[in-house]
């Protein structure tokens, strides 16, 4: 098979022919159809997440269909399309497992992390973390679904009931939960990078509210304010803006180191936190969700070979959307 893969961080992506591999008890082989490029990615390659398995073929927003099963595996059969997300494997015994927290088990495996990844034209994957995905959407535009749209979705709950929710860094993720929150009736204000007009103009496309840059206040005060740019600068500025009581949920795996600020942003019991990964529930819960918001995903098709300028196009912010590496001719895509 084809596959892009990382050698050493900070490395470009070498184009390889490695052999298909075969799945093990309990995993699917999956033919990758599509996969989204995450900014997760880009911290993967540029060494910011500091337990890759190398050599890796990175890639955790992935749809296939399934090529064969290991032994014992039974949820999906041969043919069947799949999505394969981030979390690729937890113990299930540790408390947060058992307390429905797997997103924080300690042993956790990562796909394109500890575990080879969508990067190419075939993947494997423990059949209990994979996915049926909805009818209702392309393979291409069903691969941001499984990473931008389910951390966008778990950031946005814990938001909870806040009405006015301002979204810093509008890309994959932002662009999905936008639609989610105007769907459950909030108001959306999005922020880009200063003097970004094309990323405004595309955010008052899909909020059809308010839009300007990181550094401005929006024109009423925030409930929540969700943050997917790995700036640290950001939470400051993100306080700055919310209500007495108000949240700030960093949504990204990564961000720069956050600024000495002053309390009174802290003050008035305004909380900031952080969301890790996902559950299986929450994949559950927002794939069926989505087709009835409905969500429309933005997306920039790359072949295989060019997962280095998706990468650089992100890291760059030159897309709109979600960047897809599509490894060849997709059926039904």
């Amino acid at each position: 098979m084809r596959a892009m893969r990382l050698h050493a961080s900070r490395q470009p992506l070498i184009a390889e022919t490695l052999a298909i591999p075969s799945p093990g008890p309990g995993q699917v082989l999956v033919q990758v159809a599509a996969c989204a490029v995450c900014r997760t990615d880009l911290h993967v390659v540029d060494g910011d997440l500091p337990e890759a398995k190398l050599p890796l073929v990175p890639g955790h927003e992935i749809v296939g269909r399934v090529a064969s099963c290991g032994d014992g595996a039974r949820r999906f059969a041969p043919g069947q399309r799949v999505g394969i997300p981030w979390l690729g494997w937890t113990c299930g015994t540790c408390d947060h497992c058992r307390s429905g927290r797997e997103n924080l088990c300690p042993r956790a495996r990562f796909t394109g992390y500890q575990i080879d990844g969508g990067y190419a034209e075939y993947a494997v994957a423990d059949e209990r973390f994979c996915f049926a995905l909805p009818d209702a959407y392309r393979d291409q535009e069903a691969a941001p679904l499984l990473c931008a749209g389910l951390i966008g979705y778990r950031a946005l709950r814990m938001a909870g009931g806040a009405q006015r929710i301002g979204l810093y860094g509008f890309g994959a993720a932002a662009h999905i939960v936008a639609q989610v929150a105007r769907h459950q009736g909030r108001q959306v204000y999005a922020f880009t990078r200063p003097g970004d007009r094309a990323a405004q103009d595309f955010a008052r496309f899909i909020t059809g509210g308010w839009a300007g840059g990181s550094d401005e206040m929006p024109p009423e005060k925030l409930d929540a304010a969700l943050i997917f740019a790995p700036v640290g600068a950001l939470v400051p500025a993100a306080l700055r803006a919310t209500v007495a009581g108000g949240v700030v949920v960093c949504g990204g795996i990564h961000m720069s180191d956050i600024p000495a600020f002053p309390y009174a942003l802290l003050w008035q019991e305004r909380t900031v936190r952080s969301v890790a990964n996902l559950t299986r529930a929450d994949a559950e819960a927002f794939l069926a969700l989505a087709p009835t918001v409905p969500v429309r995903v933005a997306t920039t098709p790359y072949p295989l070979e060019r997962a280095g300028a998706a990468l650089a196009d992100l890291r760059d912010g030159r897309l709109t959307g979600a960047a897809v590496l599509l490894p060849g001719r997709q059926d039904g895509a």
